[in-house]
């Protein structure tokens, strides 16, 4: 059975977003831009060279990416780094919510000992920056 299909050799069909993120984490480890087909040539399974190239179209319409001319195409980069845009969609998460307090309550009670001695680090270090 390849990559990307169920058991009876079907194309599966995968989840809303992981063909995005996909590709953003083959930019984020490329640490420069790339083209369409570069970026296709780093994903997993056997994608057509179109479907990269809706996906990329897709990100940059949503500001996830930033294109240049290189030659007759384009060379891709993300956007942001992969911190801050993991911190986005956590932020953006969080203001989905109807209840913060429920919402970081909770959070906090599931990080690990070392994450949340980081998280208090971090706290701490943001209190005592002038105009915090």
């Amino acid at each position: 059975m390849r990559e990307g299909q169920d058991g009876a050799g079907k194309a599966r069909r995968r989840a809303r977003g992981e063909l995005e993120a996909g590709v953003l984490a083959a930019l984020w480890e490329a640490g420069e831009p790339l083209s369409a087909g570069q970026v296709r040539s780093r994903l997993p399974g056997d994608l057509a060279y179109t479907t990269v190239l809706t996906i990329l179209a897709r990100l940059y319409a949503k500001g996830m990416v930033v294109r240049n001319r290189a030659g007759r195409g384009y060379a891709y980069a993300p956007a942001a780094d992969e911190a801050s845009h993991t911190a986005e969609r956590m932020r953006t998460l969080l203001d989905g919510g109807s209840d913060r307090e429920a919402v970081l309550t909770r959070f906090v009670s599931q990080l690990s000992a070392r994450d949340e001695e980081l998280l208090q680090r971090l706290l701490a270090a943001d209190d005592q920056e002038p105009g915090a």
